[in-house]
């Protein structure tokens, strides 16, 4: 009985081992028809591959139609599109948007640009601009960032409403090394907070100026409220004299009676 057993277990062992070495045999074999079917038909593939492809490129279809450029300010639009070779009528699968990055980042006051396509017309320009912090004498002026990087000459009619730092050497400058970057951007700080101190000296004078002339408008307006009251006073008083002069004609102690009031009133 146990004799029997084995041998049903070692026939099932045998059937799973020829079903694998045949689905192994059929899967290679399925691969050399393929392999060869290409083989032979490489050419015409390609040819078809090639035809696609220019008829994609070359479809108006994804024809430039629309250049938006964001986030610009000392940089014109039409500026970056010249730099990035931008023009309507392109065809979008032609752009590469990192080739234009690298075009765009050349300029000075761009900090990071990011080009991107959208389908099937559109080819949108985002731009981040530096921001100066402070201006670095060395012989001319030059715009520091708040990464430390001089990143431009000070241009005629630029903004010169910055901290000015002196003192560094030009190696300091052109270097990239961490100590160099870092020692211009706590200079950089430094003149921010120096700045901020002033402002805030400024706003606290204008703050006791403005006190001192809330209270000579106050003064005033109470003045004027005075006379006000005093005009109204007046005002009064005639309309009184006038009602009793005019019930005086007929009353001869009314009159009297007015003559009194005028005397005191004097």
């Amino acid at each position: 009985m146990q004799l029997s057993v084995y041998r049903r277990d070692n026939r099932k062992r045998n059937a799973r081992r020829w079903r694998r070495r045949l689905c192994l045999a059929g899967s290679i074999a399925v691969l050399f028809v393929v392999a060869m079917a290409t083989y032979r038909w490489r050419g015409p593939l390609m040819a078809g591959a090639a035809s696609v492809r220019a008829f994609v490129r070359e479809n108006p279809y994804f024809a430039v139609r629309e250049i938006q450029v964001r986030g610009g300010e000392n940089v014109g639009g039409s500026e970056i599109v010249a730099m990035a070779g931008l023009r309507h009528g392109m065809n979008m699968w032609k752009i590469e948007p990192a080739d234009i990055e690298r075009k765009i980042a050349k300029h000075p006051w761009v900090r990071r640009v990011l080009v991107r396509r959208e389908f099937p017309r559109r080819v949108v320009i985002e731009v981040e601009e530096r921001t100066p912090k402070a201006i670095v004498a060395l012989g001319k002026l030059y715009y520091v960032d708040a990464d430390g990087v001089v990143f431009k000459e000070v241009g005629v009619g630029e903004s010169v409403n910055f901290p000015l730092l002196t003192g560094f050497r030009p190696e300091e400058l052109s270097s990239s090394t961490p100590a160099s970057r870092k020692r211009i951007q706590d200079a950089v700080r430094l003149g921010e907070l120096m700045a901020k101190s002033k402002q805030e000296e400024a706003l606290d004078k204008a703050r006791s100026g403005l006190k001192g002339l809330t209270e000579d408008v106050s003064s005033l307006r109470a003045e004027k409220i005075t006379l006000d009251a005093q005009a109204v006073k007046t005002k009064l008083s005639l309309a009184d004299c006038e009602q009793r002069l005019a019930t005086a004609e007929s009353d001869p102690d009314t009159l009297e009676l007015l003559m009194e009031y005028l005397s005191e009133s004097r």
